[in-house]
């Protein structure tokens, strides 16, 4: 969540390819739709907090420097996964964020029922969206 930048129009994507942080644009036009998803995700995180849960992994350095701070508002999925799950890592339930095939299969579906007959997927949306930038 704190990685969106309503001020700015800006949108931080943490630990990229090449393990690289990017920040990228934030269209005006997607405001009021992601703040209308973030009331919604952080109504379920208030239920994952009054459920003892509302946790999410944070690195090593982080997590111990600030133990808590994986329950904070700010630090939560913006695409939280739909179901917790047991963390391998920490032994901990936790709600982590949704993974890539999901994202991957939502697209496909989408230009299916959109009825697209050209083969395309979540990287053809990278490369239309820096196309149109130029």
């Amino acid at each position: 969540v704190k990685d969106l930048d309503f001020g700015n129009g800006l949108l931080i994507v943490r630990n990229g390819k090449g393990e690289k942080d990017r920040t990228t644009l934030l269209p005006t036009s997607l405001h009021a739709e992601i703040k209308e998803r973030l009331l919604s995700v952080k109504r379920v995180h208030e239920q994952d907090l009054a459920a003892g849960l509302g946790d999410v992994y944070m690195a090593h350095a982080l997590d111990r420097k600030y133990p808590n701070a994986g329950r904070e508002w700010c630090w939560q999925y913006v695409f939280p996964a739909e179901n917790v799950a047991l963390d391998p890592r920490s032994g901990k339930v936790r709600r982590h964020h949704i993974g890539g095939q999901s994202v991957q299969r939502a697209v496909k579906k989408a230009i299916r029922e959109a009825g697209i007959a050209k083969s395309a997927s979540v990287h053809t949306l990278r490369h239309s969206f820096a196309t149109h930038l130029l």
